[in-house]
């Protein structure tokens, strides 16, 4: 009699596993950065470090038309010598 509950909840489980999907759930894109436009990718042209223009999804290169970044600030004073 047991055998009966137990053969019949392994069909049921066998023909519910056929109904499982093993998908990975589908996640949104990150956010893009400040400057960036989405859709397309950043480009360095002469290697410099710096992102000069973006290629969109068409392969067409845009260059970044902009003011150029302000030099970094002067090294701080060394705190040597006498103080007060």
């Amino acid at each position: 009699m047991h055998f009966k509950y137990l053969a019949l909840a392994a069909g049921g489980l066998l023909a519910l596993s056929a109904c499982s999907k093993n998908e990975a759930p589908v996640t949104t894109a990150p956010p893009v950065g400040p400057g960036a436009i989405a859709g397309t990718v950043a480009a360095d042209r002469d290697g410099d470090g710096y992102v000069d223009g973006y290629y969109t999804a068409d392969g067409i290169y845009h260059a970044v038309q902009g003011p150029p970044c302000p030099p970094p600030p002067p090294p701080a004073a060394p705190r040597r010598g006498e103080r007060g």
